[in-house]
């Protein structure tokens, strides 16, 4: 979560993580990661006949002899604190893998507590796009998970390709080139606003083809998941057995599509429905937030108590409605800051407080009761993700620090770059500007700022990937898990989801937030039962706080 002038769609971290989101809310720029359409379970326009970019009845590519040598390799582990740490080296373009070009991917361990009782790796992914998972390794993820499973399995992640640690890694270089931007407004209305919105998603593009072209079309999600599957070999493991959060949901489903018969166990915690298209993307997403709000106005009492900015709903809602008109007049004061808070830094600080309601609701009281009173700097530093909340930023990985012209933390540029080339865009601004009414009335400014910051995969190279049901024949039973109340990856995608996997299995979490799997002993109980014993869980188990 971070934003410059365009705003990429909120990303979603794993729930062990005690930071933020990511740096700064963008909601939503393409509909992005995980967002469900309005209510649909249904298909997107254009999907019939679609097929995934690589078929999953397409030859076995371990069997290419382009890709013997990737295949082949052998992880040299080495000691990186109290884990083990390796490199991965997968084909730049898999279309011609002898060329030369390569991705090289840090990858960490945490070896199993009971070696003698291996089953293999559990292979996890944090989300984002645009989250290490070097980095979810080393702060610790193998102790929060279930003995069980830490028995039984190596906990293993890995920075996919262009991420943190990856070499080469993504950039945009946009601090220098948009800092001071104006901000566009979070429903452009008039031509002027509309060319100035539009301006700035073709600045943001235009610095992260000039500083990453080369790698823009090899960074989208079908590659990633194929990295995966050499990763899989390369740890000696026959099947694979993974967990993937929000995108890491989209990394799974790419998998299991193309590798369907090398799953032994996936779950797939706050899914992305690979039918949608952008706008039911964007529009589901937005109402997600704007939901999420309202529950945060309505539960307040209950989670924070007496630290809630108002002893009704009704006060609080008002709060946030009397902010929202006064940062639209004039941004709010933020030390340090000649610019201040605008409307937009307080959606985003809004949204990012929407991730798990008990570590974040009490920060985000404190921070309206000081907008209240004229002081910005609290709700601008939840914007920022410069607090503690759920999801804080990579860094780079122990395989080596990234290029110097990289920054530490690259996750906007690769969230902007692995949403823009996996779901298309229309090139004419015409068809965003069409979508800001009915994005208004689904979910006001949560809906008008969402469709705004999908402006910038306007001018993105295009993917082939197209919105699409799953096709995995003969995958092993799916589990999706689905939070009722999950703003970025609404629960309806959940639903869907489960439905298109042959034997999919659907484990509903009734709770606000993001995710389930490391927030609820029943959620984790049957998790890690599935990935253990692949104990299936029944039509309509559902979990409560």
């Amino acid at each position: 979560m971070f934003r410059t002038t365009a705003r990429p769609s909120l990303t979603a971290a794993h729930p062990f993580r005690t930071t933020t989101a990511r740096r700064r809310a963008l909601v939503l720029a393409f509909a992005v990661l995980g967002t469900v359409s309005l209510a649909s379970c249904t298909a997107g326009p254009g999907q019939d006949g679609n097929r995934p970019r690589v078929p999953a009845a397409s030859a076995d590519p371990a069997a290419r002899p382009e890709l013997r040598r990737f295949y082949g390799q052998k992880l040299v582990w080495r000691p990186c604190g109290d884990l083990r740490c390796a490199e991965l080296t997968v084909p730049r373009d898999y279309s011609r893998p002898g060329d030369g070009e390569t991705f090289v991917l840090p990858v960490a361990k945490a070896a199993t507590a009971v070696p003698g009782r291996r089953l293999g790796s559990l292979v996890l992914n944090p989300g984002g796009p645009g989250e290490p998972g070097v980095k979810l390794v080393e702060d610790g993820i193998a102790d929060e998970i279930g003995k069980g499973v830490r028995e039984r399995f190596d906990i293993v992640s890995f920075d996919p390709r262009g991420v943190g640690g990856s070499r080469p890694a993504l950039t945009c270089v946009t601090a220098d080139e948009t800092e001071g931007a104006d901000e566009a407004p979070l429903y452009p209305r008039t031509d002027a606003e509309r060319a100035e919105a539009l301006a700035g998603a073709r600045a943001q593009a235009a610095a992260c083809r000039k500083a990453s072209g080369p790698l823009l079309p090899h960074v989208g999600t079908d590659d990633a998941a194929r990295d995966l599957d050499v990763l899989r070999a390369a740890l000696g493991d026959r099947r694979l057995t993974y967990l993937g959060w929000s995108y890491g949901t989209s990394l799974g489903t790419s998998y299991a599509e193309q590798f369907p018969r090398r799953v032994r166990a996936m779950v797939l915690d706050g899914a992305v429905d690979p039918s949608l298209d952008w706008r039911q993307r964007a529009l589901g997403q937005s109402a997600g937030f704007r939901d999420a709000v309202e529950e945060y106005a309505e539960s307040c009492a209950d989670t924070v108590g007496e630290g809630c900015p108002g002893e009704t709903p009704g006060e609080i809602r008002a709060l946030i409605d009397r902010l929202l008109e006064r940062t639209r007049r004039e941004p709010l004061p933020v030390d340090g800051s000649e610019d201040g808070l605008d409307a937009a830094g307080l959606v985003d600080a809004l949204s990012l407080s929407m991730y798990t309601p008990e570590a974040q609701w009490e920060g985000l009281s404190e921070a309206l009761r000081a907008a209240d009173d004229g002081d910005g700097t609290k709700l601008a530093a939840l914007a920022a993700g410069d607090e503690e909340a759920p999801d804080t930023d990579a860094g780079a990985a122990p395989s080596g620090e990234p290029a110097s012209d990289v920054p530490e933390d690259n996750g906007e540029a690769a969230l902007l770059a692995v949403n823009c080339l996996d779901v298309p865009h229309p090139r004419d601004a015409r068809a965003y500007w069409n979508a800001l009414d009915p994005a208004d009335r689904a979910a006001g400014v949560y809906g008008t700022s969402g469709v705004t910051s999908e402006l910038v995969c306007a001018g993105w190279p295009a993917g082939t990937q197209k919105p699409h049901r799953v096709e995995a024949a003969g995958v092993p039973p799916v589990l999706v898990v689905g939070t009722t109340g999950d703003p970025a990856t609404p629960y309806d995608e959940a639903v869907s989801l489960a439905r298109q996997f042959p034997g999919g299995m659907l484990l509903s979490f009734e709770a606000p937030g993001h995710t389930g799997y490391g927030r609820n002993a029943c959620v984790n109980e049957k998790v890690e039962a599935y990935l253990v014993s692949l104990t299936k869980v029944r039509p309509g188990t559902t979990c409560a706080p």
